[in-house]
């Protein structure tokens, strides 16, 4: 078993070259929002769920994107509502969200 059982990376990077960036679609805020709304539910914590910043996942052209391991899941998401259907279904339900799914591979 995982320490967690679910580990969520929100790509909060802010590029200076000017490309495109999670921070530039307010990611920092919504990576706050998605960490208090699993503490409210009491999902974090050992065996529970896990949110964390991290730099650039090297995909913040489909941003702002998020990564849910175990399972490698990748998301797009534009609000908080979209934050909560994840939570809702995949980190409570267990259910992957499709409609927010990035595909797996590289330009796929």
């Amino acid at each position: 078993m995982s320490y967690y059982q679910y580990h969520v990376f929100v790509c909060t990077n802010r590029r200076e070259d000017g490309r495109q960036c999670c921070a530039d679609c307010g990611a920092q805020n919504l990576r706050d929002y998605l960490k208090q709304q699993c503490k409210q539910l009491g999902l974090t914590g050992p065996g529970k769920v896990r949110i964390n910043s991290a730099g650039c996942l090297d995909r913040c052209a489909e941003g702002p994107v998020i990564v849910v391991y175990p399972q490698g899941v990748w998301y797009n998401y534009v609000d908080k509502e979209d934050l909560d259907e994840i939570v809702r279904e995949h980190l409570q339900g267990g259910n992957i969200v499709s409609r927010l799914r990035l595909p797996d591979e590289p330009n796929g």
